[in-house]
């Protein structure tokens, strides 16, 4: 019998099998990251990630880390995402399965654990899983197919250029045999792992392009447990934390005693933080310090969670509130009114001689637009389950980006990284607010403190009162056009908010998600410009919420576009027209994409996707009863180009979307159609919400919408009765959709209601002007 000595990697490779079937090693197609399984530090500042933004450099894509194969030939594709509504746990393992040429009827979905070295990039935000797993998740599937090949080649003793391969199998048509890929997974451990691959050619795609039906949809529509809210373990507690009615408030005084003795509760106690009462807030995402974001409070743990609660109504707490007790959401339009007065604070762009080329316009338009701080309410409320012991966490959490997390947690439960065990589990919406993991680290410091692992559940009210809003903001615009109709000046003085003196966020630095930038559409296309802003503080915290910048912009840039064709007597499509035949400046190149230029904005793109949604709605031609209009819009952000046409009926300001055209550039290849028409949809809907009735405002500080009686969302009655998407496949790698299909459907339900009732609607939300749905 002979010996024969292997290496580590090898036998490694070898063991796998003894599971049955083979997980594949592949060298990595970029620098894995180095250190332990997160960052190695909490994130700082930007939306997310840290300095490098969502996700940061293309991942590092081992086979080892994605792929199994059993013995009967099922293949198992591991999903490295967070899975919060979008698809992508289906999505990806359908890159891999296409160029492994698999069945996907064969394939097994599993979710992967959060680990900074196996898996780069481990984020649900920014509309970045497609375009950064584009080829890397393609790269792995190819890997393992050609590693499928040479086993065959082997095996036959053949050359593999005379092999073929489909549904999991390897063929030789020559001699008329074939081979499954379970049969050669012991071979295939064995192998030298191939660094260059070849893709397969678009026109062979079998998964790619095909509507996949959403790997989770049987769970779902059975009620089985699926989300962080049916989270169990062995021992576990249930918990509600309690913080102050002002940001920062402390407690002061608490019937402590009593709370202890009601029925079901095991324990309640206070988690001291430290948040300075003059900290500008709306950095969008915490800092994970004792000074940090992180608010202090009253934890309640009890045997269910009821008990929890029904002690939380008992509660007698006097809170030592700060000077954000003083604010309000009358005290903003107030202060921004008197800011406009004034002389902005910043420049942002300034081109030619905007007052001189307003003055000498043949019309002009003028406006004032405001949109307010709105909440995420995503349907599951924020939750988290942590089992602390012995200096060790594990966490179950649906956070976004759990990277960012796993470093807070560990911050503030004084370990390191590398002693928590994250696990990613389906949310139920996230639209960026479980991007902030605040309630991961209040569940991970609970079950500390509790000895215990714990479930944290927010109640609506938590959720809808402590929330990263986003920004609301106050635009003071006027434009000119000369007697041709042609656009040659706009002024707008932009009031965000922020720190105008320094200090957090910086002197002259706007909150999170609320800025404009230089490059945005129209700016580069107009020779008179000037772009304005001043800031004011806040008492809440602000961050990402779907499509940032975008969601808010799209309405008022759009809207404004539409009074100044009406002006200029033009039509509202032909003037766009002409704003992009007319670019003034270079509209630089660079790699956000989510907002206006500075992303690589392209006008013809643009033209392209309004060119299509005019042609779907049939623009311009036809009679519409009385008290029904079309209105047109389109906004670039997130890397995708977005057209939207919406006819609407105004009848005594209650409307009524009749149909969205929906035309979209999000490059060469859509992945799953039936998701991504599932996210445009949705996308129409969430827009309309925000529209008409979604709005948080301050009192003494404190927010006054804390449930959906006061913050509804749109109904089914409500929704357009058909939403029809189109894509315009264009030369370029494919891009996200779930953000850039919001912002446009604003500003076109705007422009429809102005062209069918004369009514020109500038503040967010219309119900406060006495609309509603129909």
């Amino acid at each position: 019998m002979k010996t024969k000595v292997i290496d580590r990697r090898s036998f490694l490779r070898v063991t796998a099998l003894s599971g049955g079937g083979v997980v594949f090693s592949f060298s990595a197609l970029a620098q894995a990251p180095q250190g332990g399984r997160g960052p190695a530090a909490p994130p700082a500042g930007g939306r997310g990630g840290g300095g490098g933004g969502f996700g940061g450099p293309a991942a590092a894509a081992k086979v080892e880390n994605y792929i199994k194969v059993a013995p009967d030939g099922t293949v198992t594709i591991m999903a490295k995402n967070p899975e919060v509504g979008q698809g992508v746990r289906t999505m990806l393992p359908m890159l891999i399965a296409e160029e492994l040429d698999v069945d996907w009827k064969d394939v097994k979905i599993e979710q992967t654990d959060v680990d900074g070295v196996k898996y780069n990039g481990q984020i649900a935000g920014g509309s970045t899983a497609t375009p950064q797993n584009w080829m890397p998740m393609r790269q792995v599937g190819a890997a393992a197919r050609a590693m499928f090949v040479t086993a065959a080649a082997q095996t036959w003793n053949v050359q593999e250029a005379e092999l073929t391969t489909g549904s999991g199998k390897v063929y030789h048509k020559a001699s008329n045999r074939s081979i499954g890929y379970g049969q050669l997974a012991a071979k295939v451990a064995t192998l030298v792992q191939p660094t260059d691959v070849k893709l397969k050619d678009p026109a062979d795609f079998k998964i790619i392009g095909k509507p996949m039906v959403n790997s989770d949809i049987k769970a779902i529509i059975t009620g089985k447990p699926l989300f962080t809210i049916d989270m169990k373990v062995p021992g576990m507690l249930y918990a509600v934390y309690q913080k102050g009615p002002v940001f920062g408030a402390k407690v002061k005084t608490w019937n402590e005693d009593e709370i202890k003795k009601m029925p079901g509760v095991k324990n309640a106690f206070v988690i001291s933080r430290t948040v300075s009462d003059g900290a500008v807030l709306g950095s969008g995402i915490m800092d994970g310090t004792n000074g940090g974001d992180l608010e202090e409070g009253i934890a309640i743990v009890g045997e269910h969670w009821w008990a929890a609660q029904s002690a939380r109504k008992k509660l007698q707490v006097t809170w030592d509130e700060n000077s954000r007790s003083t604010h309000s959401s009358v005290g903003y339009a107030a202060k921004a009114a008197e800011l406009n007065a004034g002389k902005p604070q910043s420049t942002i762009r300034s081109e030619g001689d905007v007052e001189k080329a307003l003055a000498s316009a043949a019309h002009t338009a003028e406006g004032a637009y405001s949109y307010p701080f709105i909440s995420h309410a995503p349907l599951e409320p924020q939750n988290c389950t942590a089992d602390y012991k012995n200096g060790k966490c594990e966490i179950w959490s649906s956070s976004q980006i759990p990277s960012g997390g796993l470093g807070l947690s560990a911050t503030a439960l004084g370990i390191q990284q590398s002693d928590i065990t994250l696990h990613m589990i389906r949310g139920g919406g996230g639209f960026g607010r479980r991007l902030t993991n605040d309630y991961m680290v209040e569940a991970a410091l609970i079950s500390k403190k509790a000895g215990a692992p714990v479930k944290l559940l927010w109640s609506r009210e938590d959720d809808l009162s402590h929330d990263y809003y986003r920004s609301g903001g106050f635009h003071y615009l006027k434009g000119g056009v000369d007697a041709n109709g042609k656009l040659v000046a706009w002024r707008n003085h932009f009031i965000n908010y922020g720190d105008p003196t320094g200090g957090r966020g910086g002197a002259g630095q706007a909150t999170s998600a609320s800025g404009l930038t230089g490059g945005e559409f129209p700016h580069p296309f107009i020779p008179n410009i000037g772009i304005y802003t001043s800031l004011q503080p806040i008492a809440i915290r602000t961050g990402s919420l779907r499509a940032p910048n975008s969601n808010s912009l799209a309405f008022v840039i759009q809207s404004f576009i539409d009074e100044l064709a009406h002006a200029a007597g033009k039509d509202p499509l032909q003037f766009r027209y002409d704003i992009l035949d007319a670019q003034v400046t270079p509209v630089a190149a660079g790699p956000g994409g989510r907002g206006g230029g500075a992303g690589g904005f392209s006008p013809e793109r643009t033209k392209g996707v309004l060119q299509m949604v005019a042609q779907m709605s049939n623009w311009g031609k036809g009679n519409l009863p009385k008290g029904t209009a079309r209105g047109i819009a389109f906004h670039f952000s997130h890397n995708g180009y977005f057209a939207e046409v919406a006819e609407v009926k105004v009848d005594n300001k209650k409307v009524k979307v009749n149909k969205v055209w929906v035309a979209a550039d999000v490059g060469r290849q859509i992945v799953n159609p039936s998701m991504a028409l599932n996210m445009c949809q949705g996308a129409i809907v969430d827009g309309m919400s925000a529209m008409m009735g979604q709005q948080i405002t301050l009192d003494k500080g404190r927010v006054v919408e804390t449930n959906f009686d006061k913050y509804p969302l749109t109904r089914m009655a409500g929704a357009p009765a058909d939403i029809e998407v189109k894509y315009l496949l264009s030369d370029n790698n494919p891009t996200g959709l779930g953000e850039p299909s919001m912002p446009p459907i604003l500003p076109a339900v705007a422009n429809a209601i102005f062209s069918a009732s004369g009514d020109r609607i500038r503040e967010l939300p219309m119900v406060k002007h006495g609309y509603s749905w129909a």
